[in-house]
Formats: C-alpha cells, sequence, structure tokens
C-alpha cells in the first residue's frame, strides 16, 4: 500500500498540475473528499487539545506533562487569553494545543483560547470577522492538511507555519488556533491559515517581552546569527544586537573571532527602542573595564613593548594589553625629520618597545615614545660637536633661510644663508649648494636645550682680513688710510677688505672738528706711489706734515701702530703714531 504521505507543498502541487493558485484552491475540496474516501484511519474529531499538568516554573518558561515521553513548553508570556496573564503553579491541570518541537526536543504548546464554530453561520462569522478558531489537525494529505474545524477544512502546506513534512506530521491529533481565509458553502471547500496566527502570537509576545526590558538589565542570551559588523542574540523569543565594538575592551575584528553560533552568554541592555523594536546590547560592559587601572600598571618613564594595531596618518596605536591601546605621535617616532609619516616606519602586527610618556585614565589615553626607547643622540652630540669642531654631511634639504646637512644618523646641523659664503649675499642657498653635495662646515653653535646644531661653510674658508691677521702681530707699525672719522673714531682701510679702527686722541678730535677739506693732490701722490717706494715716502712724509697741522680727516694717508687683534671677533685696534 503506498504511502499516503506526500511531501509536495501547495506551491508544488499548483506547479505540477499546472494550475494557477485560484485553479489549485477550488480543488482542495475534491482533495479532501478524495483523500477521506480513500483512508479511514484520521484522528477521530472533535478533540479540543490535550490537557497537561504543570511540572515547573521558571523566569521565562513553564514545563508540562503531556503524557509522552518529553515533556512540553509554553512561555511564560503565552499563559495569557482574553481577561490577562494566566496564573498557573505546579500541579495545575489546563488544555493546551501541540505546536510541535523546539530545537532541544521539548514539545511547543500553547494555550486553547478559542473555540470552535459548530456550523456554518458560525464559520462565516469567523470568516468575515477575520476571527481566530481552533482546529484539530486530523491528517497530512497531498499539499497540506486535513483540519476539522466544526466541518472539513484544508491548510496548505505553505500556511501550516511547518519548515517540512516531517514537522507537519507532529501537527496530527493536535488542537491549533487558525484562520479562515476562503470559505465556499455550496462547495463546502473551506481553507484555513496557522502561520498568520502564529506570527501575531509571535509579534504579541515580542511586544510584551519587549515592555519588559530596560536598560541596565543583564540577561541571559544566545547567539542566533553572526554578522561583520556584530551578533544577534536571542534573549527569549526577542533577538538584541550585539556590535562589534561592545563583545570585548580588546581588539575585536569580526565577531565570528569571539563569538560562535549556539553559544549562550549573559547580555546587558544598553538600549530599548520601543518604536523600531530594536534592542541594543553589550558585553564587553560586565567585564572588567582595563582602563580603571591603567595608572597602577603603566607609569611615566616606564619602556613597555606592545603591538602595532593600526596606523593612522597623525601617529600609530599600539596594544598594550587586550582594551588598552596607547598613542606614539608622529613627533614622537623618530629624532630625524626624515619620517615623513609613520607608515614609513611603522606597520599594523610590528612588536615594538616604547617608552610611556603619559597616562591620562580619565580620557583613555595612553601617550608613547618610540625614539625615547631608542636613546637620545643629543648625549652624543654635546660631547662629540663642541663649538669649533669640524663635521662633514650630506645637504639634505634646503630652504629659503638655510640648508640642512645630515650630521649623525638622528641629527641634523642648519647652515644660515649668511653664513654659507663670504664677501657677497646670496638669496638662497641654492645658489651655492644642492641635495645631497657633502660639505666640511664648523660648528658655530650647539644648543642641546633647543636641539639646535648650527654650522658654518664661509667661516673654514680664508679672508684678506684672516690672512692680514696672521701675516701681522701687536706692535707693528702700518700705513692706512682714512676711511670715515666719526664720534672720536677712524675707520682705517689697512688693505683690500681690511679694515682696524683706531680711537683719536682728544686734540686729535678738536682738529678734526676744524679741519680743512681733503687735501686731493696730496692723497692722489699717495696712492699713485701705492703707499711704498722712497718717492712714495717723501711724499707721504709732506702729507702726514700737512695733516699733522690740519688734523686728522677723511681720505688722509696716516701711519699707526696694531694695538690688539682678535681673530674670533675678526677685529683690528688701532693707534695713530703721527
Amino acid at each position: 500500500m503506498s504511502n499516503p504521505i506526500s511531501s509536495l507543498r501547495e506551491e508544488d502541487v499548483r506547479e505540477q498540475e499546472g494550475q494557477n493558485p485560484s485553479e489549485a484552491e477550488s480543488s482542495f475540496g475534491d482533495i479532501l473528499n478524495q483523500f477521506e474516501q480513500t483512508h479511514t484511519h484520521e484522528a477521530p474529531a472533535g478533540e479540543k487539545g490535550r490537557e497537561a499538568t504543570v511540572v515547573a516554573i521558571n523566569d521565562d518558561n513553564v514545563f508540562f506533562d503531556i503524557g509522552q515521553k518529553t515533556e512540553g513548553i509554553m512561555p511564560v508570556s503565552g499563559l495569557r487569553d482574553d481577561k490577562g496573564p494566566v496564573p498557573v503553579k505546579p500541579g495545575d491541570v489546563i488544555l493546551v494545543g501541540v505546536n510541535g518541537r523546539n530545537e532541544e526536543g521539548y514539545y511547543q504548546l500553547s494555550l486553547i483560547k478559542v473555540d470552535r464554530p459548530k456550523d456554518w453561520s458560525g464559520l462565516q462569522k469567523a470568516f468575515d470577522e477575520k476571527l481566530t478558531i481552533s482546529g484539530l489537525v486530523t491528517a497530512v494529505i497531498k499539499g497540506g492538511l486535513s483540519v476539522d474545524v466544526g466541518m472539513r477544512a484544508f491548510m496548505p502546506a505553505s500556511r501550516s507555519g511547518a519548515r517540512d513534512v516531517p514537522e507537519m506530521q507532529t501537527l496530527v491529533g493536535q488542537e491549533i488556533a487558525c484562520r479562515i481565509i476562503k470559505l465556499d458553502t455550496e462547495k463546502e471547500d473551506i481553507v484555513v491559515d496557522r502561520r498568520v496566527v502564529l506570527e501575531e502570537e509571535r509579534a504579541k509576545a515580542k511586544e510584551e517581552k519587549l515592555s519588559g526590558l530596560q536598560a541596565g538589565m543583564v540577561v541571559h542570551g544566545t547567539v542566533r546569527s553572526l554578522l561583520d559588523y556584530g551578533a544577534f542574540i536571542d534573549i527569549g523569543g526577542v533577538d538584541g544586537m550585539l556590535h562589534v565594538a561592545d563583545i570585548s575592551h580588546g581588539r575585536v575584528n569580526k565577531p565570528a573571532d569571539a563569538l560562535a553560533i549556539g553559544q549562550e552568554l549573559e547580555v546587558k541592555i544598553l538600549k530599548v527602542d520601543p518604536a523600531k523594536k530594536r534592542i541594543s546590547l553589550g558585553l564587553k560592559q560586565l567585564q572588567p573595564d582595563p582602563w580603571t587601572t591603567a595608572a597602577d600598571r603603566f607609569h611615566t618613564g616606564d619602556r613597555v613593548k606592545g603591538t602595532v594595531a593600526r596606523v593612522t596618518d597623525f601617529g600609530a596605536f599600539v596594544e598594550l594589553e587586550p582594551g588598552l591601546d596607547g598613542l606614539i605621535h608622529l613627533s614622537e617616532m623618530s629624532w630625524s625629520k626624515k619620517v615623513r609619516k609613520p607608515s614609513d616606519l611603522l606597520k599594523p602586527g610590528d612588536t615594538v618597545e616604547v617608552v610611556v610618556l603619559a597616562v591620562n585614565p580619565p580620557d583613555k589615553r595612553i601617550s608613547l615614545g618610540l625614539k625615547q626607547a631608542l636613546g637620545d643622540p643629543w648625549d652624543e652630540v654635546e660631547k662629540n660637536y663642541p663649538v669649533g669642531a669640524i663635521v662633514e654631511g650630506p645637504v639634505t634639504q634646503l630652504k629659503q633661510f638655510g640648508a640642512f646637512v645630515q650630521v649623525t644618523e638622528n641629527v641634523e646641523g642648519m647652515i644660515h644663508v649668511g653664513d654659507i659664503v663670504n664677501e657677497k649675499r646670496i638669496n638662497h642657498p641654492q645658489d651655492e649648494l644642492k641635495v645631497g653635495q657633502v660639505v666640511r662646515a664648523i660648528v658655530l653653535e650647539n644648543d642641546r636645550e633647543k636641539r639646535r646644531l648650527r654650522l658654518g661653510l664661509k667661516q673654514l674658508v680664508p679672508t684678506s682680513l684672516d690672512e692680514y691677521m696672521a701675516e701681522h702681530k701687536e706692535g707693528d707699525e702700518v700705513t692706512g688710510r682714512v676711511a670715515e672719522v666719526n664720534r672720536g673714531r677712524a675707520t682705517v682701510e689697512l688693505g683690500e677688505g681690511v679694515q682696524g679702527t683706531c680711537v683719536l686722541a682728544e686734540k686729535e678730535q678738536k682738529q678734526e672738528q676744524k679741519s680743512s677739506p681733503v687735501d686731493v693732490s696730496a692723497l692722489s701722490s699717495m696712492l699713485a706711489s701705492r703707499w711704498k717706494g722712497s718717492g712714495g715716502a717723501a711724499a707721504a712724509a709732506n702729507t702726514e706734515t700737512s695733516a699733522k697741522r690740519e688734523g686728522i680727516k677723511s681720505g688722509q694717508v696716516r701711519r699707526f701702530r696694531i694695538t690688539r687683534i682678535d681673530a674670533g671677533k675678526k677685529k683690528i685696534e688701532l693707534d695713530l703714531i703721527d
């Protein structure tokens, strides 16, 4: 004898028979007639559910003995009728309907709260007013279920609420709640829908559950699904969202790294939005916050190790321990100015040793230094490059105000534009230097506090003044031309590019004030002789004699004695002989 149970749902029947939905629905009555004429072993009609005894109650569910090997289960929220909650206690017996099994194997029960119509007028009223009625599932037939609602009715597989044929079979003999979606009294054709009732019950239960939840509550939940941005947690018939950022104080790239489907856990309700029916959950909020004790474990000056978690334009975040990140700012990465962006030096996953610069638990900030862990190069610069030392290195960059030279791996010196060449002015260092050119320079200033090493190029190139100073000594008698007399001081030209300063005695100053114009003929004669030779000496003697009478004045050639040579300050001091 062939099995009367077919695995086809309503849609499969329509597709195989080449019918449209209206044609298929009109034939459901015929299908029922054919089935009932050939099969006489269906469950007896008239059963209004089954009695169940309460055996246990917890916060969420009530457990029943329904006379089977396995107990039945019903949410506490399901024990409601039109008057409100139905109070029960262990030992109470109530009428329930069986709705199949859940994932744990328990029979899912519902409270029988509606009557079954007894005649066609009652069915017509239920259909017109879209009332929920009670029905007894009598058999699985082709395309769905046979249901006794006072009259024989057909329930399409797609409207049964069952996922497959085996689950449909568990409904046979069970009292269910359903709604009439088609009624033809002439053909005695009735089609009922259970799924719409289940959906309404679930929605109502969810709304009731939602109304009882408040931010701050800790609830038990089960991971239902995992997405890239978070996990949906079933907290007793209602789903809440656990965002990836609220899973752990440590870094979690994706929820699947920390959670698994079916995992049970305690979560904290962070926010409830009744209008949007959304619940935000948190897991890390139930774990100790590492920032509360950060100041006890990390102190300014500590050398610690960590892993680079992420790199940004302004620095790199280093995970010191789960949930505790510190920041290495770009300025604290290297003593050298060569590092333009953090990614030039670090990448995620690198293990680094750093120095703690500051700890600020209230703002959840720890400042770290990478260059401090490498040692301060200025400790060596101060000792190895004093003022006057000679350095050699390549030009690294040119600015309007000067050129930078690489002195050590992490220290650069700066040559001001005015210290590049002697005896002429340049507008930009690029007029004399180029990047990459190796130069020798002298240290002019070493300031560790300002971390400034000032260098000079022109100071290493001898000038006419340097050569003159090298060829003369204090006490030498020399001849020079008075270039300027002003306020008791005379500037004297001793040679090309060489000048000295003479402080005039009081009588020379008075004579200078009364002096007559320059003796141009005497000056010309002296310059023509280049201040040398016997003829020049005679002319000089005549001029000096005249000057002695008339006093010192600009343009005169006079004899002086060198009283002081200061090579460092590039100064020559003179005394007028006569």
